[in-house]
């Protein structure tokens, strides 16, 4: 488990997000409805950092990015209820 936190940390400081939106404590579908509008906004090149703490956003917040054309950058990286995601704007 150690090596698995360890990993993410090494992840975590090799990306370097352009917005970082914090949606703990927002229920779904909100984290999705958000993160969208969010990349809506960013440039091509630019990394969306998603925080959330809903379930349902681990498997919600990646499907609906790629199947809008955003690519994620590695898997989900889950801290305790606390999910990160980096989306990234082709």
């Amino acid at each position: 488990m150690a090596k698995e936190n360890q990993t993410s940390q090494l992840d975590l400081n090799a990306i370097r997000p352009t917005m970082t939106l914090n949606l703990e404590g927002e229920p779904c579908p909100y984290p999705v409805v958000y993160s969208l509008d969010a990349m809506e906004q960013l440039k091509s090149g630019e990394v969306l950092e998603v925080i959330a703490d809903c379930p349902q956003a681990f498997n919600a917040v990646p499907e609906e990015a790629m199947r809008m054309g955003y690519k994620l950058i590695g898997e989900p990286i889950t801290d305790g209820p606390t999910i990160r995601f980096y989306i990234l704007k082709p």
